[in-house]
Parts: structure tokens; C-alpha cells; sequence
């Protein structure tokens, strides 16, 4: 296998990883209760997922 003649420079590395950064989770509003919830996820307020309650959660 071919080994590098050269090195690579910090720009050319650089460039390359431009698209491998961190992006933001997205949210969604849960119908049932409104709160702010991950998509395709369990509501952590309510514990319904998609119209079913899932999770039972504690309301103290």
C-alpha cells in the first residue's frame, strides 16, 4: 500500500473535518401535554408516545 510523500497541511485537514462537528438535537412540542420533547422519543413530562402512555411517570 502507497504510504504519503508529503504531510498534510493544517488547512487541508482542516477543510476536510469541516463537516464533522456537533449539530443541535431538534425538538418537538408533545400533543398531549405541550412540553418540549426529542422526536421519536418518550415525553418525559407525560410518558406518552404517540398517543399511548408508555412510561408512567411521578408527579411529586
Amino acid at each position: 500500500m502507497p504510504n504519503p510523500k508529503r504531510k498534510h497541511s493544517k488547512a487541508r485537514s482542516r477543510k476536510r473535518r469541516a463537516h464533522q462537528h456537533l449539530h443541535s438535537e431538534s425538538s418537538s412540542l408533545c400533543p398531549n401535554c405541550g412540553a418540549a420533547k426529542r422526536s421519536h422519543r418518550t415525553c418525559p413530562e407525560c410518558g406518552q408516545y404517540r398517543g399511548r402512555e408508555v412510561v408512567e411517570v411521578d408527579n411529586d
